[in-house]
């Protein structure tokens, strides 16, 4: 094996360059999201059913599989010490992490267990333990559930217009807390104005400002 090639196989397996490690105690807030210490943590390469989603079983009863997944997760790692690794941060400022817990990988575990899918969006690590679990027909495959993505997409309330062309700042808020966005930043075409959850649009950034929102970094 050539040198270069060595080379480049090693800096794989290392992974990437100044990943951040952290671990703390795990308190459940979704299928796939968790507070770890200080951080909130979107689990890595998977995608659980939104809390008010409801599963069809196969007699034809709607259940809400939702808030089952939850609870079936809180009862499971609820209070363990998970370990994790940072692989990104998502538009809404929450650190995107691989986890394990006492040496188990915790998408994989999930995923397993049928309470999550494999988010193959974004990786394919789950694809095989989830077609296991289909088969096994555990957790959510004792049913009919439709994918995550799908049902975010079909439930999306229409985002508020601005009131006017001069008050396009869009004032959002995240797990990173009240921040306004302007057009021609990176995340400004993505995020949406829940006016029903106190989100706005502002007319200046002194505005934006003195409501209590920072700007956004990019």
């Amino acid at each position: 094996m050539g040198i270069m090639r060595l080379l480049g196989l090693l800096c794989v397996l290392a992974g990437p360059v100044g990943a951040q490690e952290f671990s703390g105690e795990m308190s459940v807030v979704d299928g796939d999201t968790f507070d770890i210490g200080d951080r909130r943590v979107r689990l890595f390469g998977v995608d659980a059913v939104e809390r008010d989603q409801q599963c069809l079983s196969r007699e034809g009863r709607r259940w809400p599989c939702g808030q089952w997944v939850i609870s079936q997760v809180e009862t499971r790692f609820s209070g363990a010490v998970a370990s994790c690794v940072q692989v990104d941060t998502d538009r809404y400022g929450r650190v995107v992490a691989r986890c394990s817990v006492e040496g188990r990988d915790l998408g994989e575990a999930l995923v397993t267990e049928g309470l999550v899918q494999a988010y193959r969006q974004y990786s394919m690590d789950y694809d095989l333990a989830e077609k296991s679990a289909r088969v096994r027909g555990v957790g959510l495959w004792s049913s009919s559930t439709m994918i995550p993505a799908e049902f975010r997409a079909t439930t999306q309330s229409p985002e508020v217009p601005p009131p006017n062309a001069d008050c396009v700042i869009k004032g959002n808020i995240s797990a990173s807390g009240r921040i306004y966005h302007l057009p021609g930043q990176e995340n400004y075409a993505d995020t949406r104005i829940d006016t029903g959850s106190e989100e706005r649009w502002f007319c200046s950034e002194d505005q934006a400002r003195a409501a209590g929102w920072r700007a956004a970094r990019r």
